[in-house]
């Protein structure tokens, strides 16, 4: 079994690493991550650099000429690596996978053509719209109604907990066309800002990964022409479960990289700092600790990497998504609370910049599925 990378791959993933440092990595993350504050000029330039064009092909806009889902994985854990500001990784993953892939999977051309462009270079913002008041784990039991109408469509309800709500000018929303069926009579939609009706909500306020903006999206008699249902009536269910899978894949690639620059930075803090006149790393309890980061690391990366090449290869992933989100949602909160325990004191504190990995790891155990619902999708797939 070969675990290597392609030249062209390692180069590309290098190009983002040094792009990360260089242009992502500024001195006002602490300052925005305390008002909550989203670097729209950041984002600009990851579309510059053609980071947001990796879930489009060239054709539409894209980086590259076909979407190569393993190259985007191993890119953006690149870009996790490099960027410390988790909560921009997080926006530009959602609008990539959930928003942008999406549209590639499933819109025709005419959707393609218009939309894709304008998201690769990043012009127009995407939002994911699904999870609901009443339905979070619970996702496919919405509210929102979308009745067909001449012409159309006439959407009424409400969205919540949607990445980049504030902010978008595009949503991918998901409705029921035909509520007697439940999962199986919802739709999917492009919604935009211009169609009267599509009432993005204030940013809410949050624990972590705060430079993301969160929110709501209203819609009220929101008509949405025919031509922007995306797919077949009563095929959201499969269109969900098919961007999801990209999304914990892609998003939880950043989140890799993140967990690998904050173990490099805990072995360094570990070998400087000094207490009983020696290194802190030569303690066992806490040289043990930062070895349980390096192994949950190593088994977090392994199962990115199968699932990758179990997408690229068209096979199914379910189960491997459910494990993955599983192992390394978790995984990324254990370590980042280990990281702060070597820190000690100074981990506690915002100046160092250990704190928030922990803030925006917890997320990580939520957005795009709980771990329980996960450790369900696993025990299903065991015939429990």
């Amino acid at each position: 079994m070969d675990f290597s990378w392609s030249e062209e791959y390692t180069n590309y993933r290098n190009r983002i690493i040094e792009f990360a440092k260089s242009e992502l990595a500024d001195d006002t993350l602490i300052q925005r991550d305390h008002e909550g504050t989203f670097a729209r000029d950041l984002w600009d330039k990851c579309g510059e650099f053609g980071i947001l064009g990796l879930a489009a092909p060239a054709r539409y806009g894209g980086t590259f000429e076909e979407v190569d889902i393993m190259r985007a994985a191993y890119a953006l854990e690149g870009l996790g690596y490099g960027c410390p500001d988790t909560g921009l990784n997080l926006a530009l993953n959602a609008h990539l996978w959930t928003v942008m892939m999406t549209i590639t999977l499933f819109g025709d051309e005419v959707q393609k053509e218009k939309y894709l462009p304008k998201m690769a270079s990043g012009e127009w913002i995407g939002a994911h719209a699904l999870t609901e008041i009443g339905s979070g784990s619970d996702v496919y039991n919405m509210k929102t109604t979308a009745e067909k109408v001449d012409g159309g469509y006439i959407l009424n309800g409400e969205k919540r907990l949607v990445t980049l709500a504030p902010i978008a000018d595009v949503a991918v929303a998901f409705a029921s066309t035909n509520p007697k069926l439940g999962k199986w009579g919802i739709s999917a939609f492009i919604v935009d800002k211009t169609m009267q009706g599509f009432e993005p909500q204030t940013v809410q306020q949050k624990m972590g990964l705060r430079t993301a903006p969160i929110g709501r999206i209203k819609f009220t008699d929101c008509f949405v022409p025919d031509e922007n249902r995306l797919g077949k009536e009563g095929a959201g269910f499969s269109v969900c479960n098919h961007s999801l899978e990209y999304d914990r894949c892609c998003i939880l690639a950043g989140k890799l990289g993140a967990m690998q620059r904050q173990l490099e930075q805990t072995v360094e803090y570990a070998k400087s700092r000094q207490q009983f006149g020696q290194a802190i790393g030569q303690f066992q309890s806490v040289s043990n600790r930062i070895a349980d980061m390096k192994l949950r690391l190593e088994t977090s990366r392994l199962l990115l990497y199968k699932m990758t090449w179990l997408k690229k290869n068209n096979k199914p992933a379910m189960l491997e998504a459910a494990m993955l989100k599983l192992h390394l949602g978790e995984a990324y909160v254990a370590s980042s609370l280990d990281a702060i325990r070597v820190h000690g004191g100074n981990g506690y504190l915002t100046e160092h910049e250990v704190e928030r990995g922990l803030r925006d790891a917890v997320g990580g155990v939520i957005y795009a599925g709980t771990s329980d619902i996960q450790r369900n999708i696993i025990a299903k797939f065991l015939g429990l």
